[in-house]
């Protein structure tokens, strides 16, 4: 279950926004896809959680947007971070206009639940 935080500049329009919407859920799930957690491509309510929130006026970024993924560690998933986190990033430049990118991957050590 990713857990997906856009942090973006307040001149990045809405239609590049709402286009991250759209297509990150899938492309994160096919991204992070692992043996213990494999992605059948149906994503159900709970699957991805995805958070926009804008620069404020004390941060500091040298980039348009930052793309920030957690997803529970398994070791099927973690020996290849870098190889994930630079296909997902090649993944989204080619559906989103954005000059300036970056996309942190981070595995950490976690447990969910949530309501059936």
């Amino acid at each position: 279950m990713p857990l997906i935080e856009v942090t973006y500049a307040p001149h990045v329009p809405e239609a590049t926004l709402r286009k991250l919407a759209d297509e990150l859920p899938h492309l994160v799930s096919v991204a992070v896809e692992c043996p213990e957690e494999p992605y059948d491509g149906d994503l159900q309510p709970g699957d991805v959680e995805i958070r926009f929130r804008q620069l404020g006026p004390l941060d500091r970024s040298g980039l348009d947007v930052v793309i920030e993924v957690r997803s529970k560690y398994f070791e099927s998933r973690a020996w290849n971070r870098q190889d994930r986190v630079d296909t997902l990033h090649s993944l989204i430049d080619d559906v989103v206009d954005l000059d300036e990118f970056g996309v942190y991957l981070s595995l950490p050590v976690a447990a969910w639940a949530q309501t059936e």
